[in-house]
């Protein structure tokens, strides 16, 4: 009998890039507000007669950012990534599914001195400590996975990243990229597809824990525009403005933890990734 498997938050950018890879080995069902198999909202009470029987793994992949509204951000944040998770943890126990994946972030690392702290990362870390007491508790199998900064080819995760994409249109159209400072800014990340494969890998091998998924080597703007440029073939090139405040890293220390546990580690280089946009651009001219 193959595995059955509920993705809540079936509407995400990640969701869609794991059903095709997990289909591979399990039937899946996807979750959420709207066009999903089952309708669930994590920011109320969870019908358990509404989910269909017989689920093996609840991978959530739902995440609030915030809306302008600082106080009530916060609060809808909070109520979303925090004691949604929860109510799926209760959700599993209640159906007696055995194991939960948390897609977490790896801003669940930051502190109130990182300039990239926000009540978004804060409720990643809250989640995180919420959830493993629970599983502690009740000995629900338990995986969080951290991704870093995560792009993917077309336009799925612009809407995440708009720095970066803003960085490739620029390099696509033979513009050279100004950035702010004189700092060649530290960033960690991913490829989309990369995240859906090590995420099934954990899932089939039933890693459990807590673990950061990121790229070990992390990339400098300069790497990313001269990664791009070799994709599109583009003169472009980086342009400082040092009258502006500089633009600060955002990194994380290297941990392979988990490829070392799956034997399996991103595939996808930067470079790569960049060849596979143009490749994708150029298809839909």
């Amino acid at each position: 009998m193959s595995m059955r498997i509920l993705i809540v938050g079936g509407n995400s950018t990640l969701a869609h890039a794991l059903v095709p890879v997990l289909s591979q080995f399990a039937e899946v069902m996807t979750a959420g507000r709207s066009g999903c198999d089952v309708r669930l909202d994590l920011n109320g009470e969870i019908d358990a007669g509404a989910i269909p029987r017989g689920i093996d793994v609840l991978i959530n992949t739902a995440a609030s950012f915030g809306t302008g509204d600082a106080a009530r951000s916060m609060y809808q944040i909070e109520q979303t990534n925090v004691l949604g998770p929860l109510r799926l943890c209760q959700l599993c126990t209640t159906l007696s599914i055995s194991h939960m994946v948390q897609i977490s972030s790896i801003y669940a690392h930051l502190t109130a001195q990182s300039p990239f702290y926000t009540p978004y990362s804060l409720s990643k870390r809250h989640a995180e400590e919420l959830i493993g007491l629970y599983s502690e508790q009740t000995g629900l199998a338990l995986t969080v996975i951290r991704p870093s900064q995560f792009y993917g080819t077309g336009p799925a995760c612009r809407k995440h990243q708009p720095f970066l994409y803003t960085i490739i249109d620029k390099v696509a159209n033979n513009e050279n990229v100004t950035i702010y400072g004189s700092n060649d800014a530290r960033r960690n990340f991913i490829h989309l597809d990369d995240v859906a494969e090590l995420t099934a890998a954990a899932i089939r091998l039933k890693i459990t824990g807590s673990h950061d998924c990121a790229q070990l080597q992390p990339v400098r703007f300069s790497d990313i525009i001269a990664a791009a440029a070799k994709a599109f073939g583009s003169r472009s090139q980086m342009v400082f403005m040092p009258q502006q405040p500089d633009i600060a890293d955002n990194i994380c220390p290297a941990d392979d933890t988990l490829f070392r546990l799956l034997r399996q580690y991103p595939r996808i280089s930067l470079e790569l990734g960049m060849a596979k946009e143009a490749a994708y651009r150029k298809s839909m001219q």
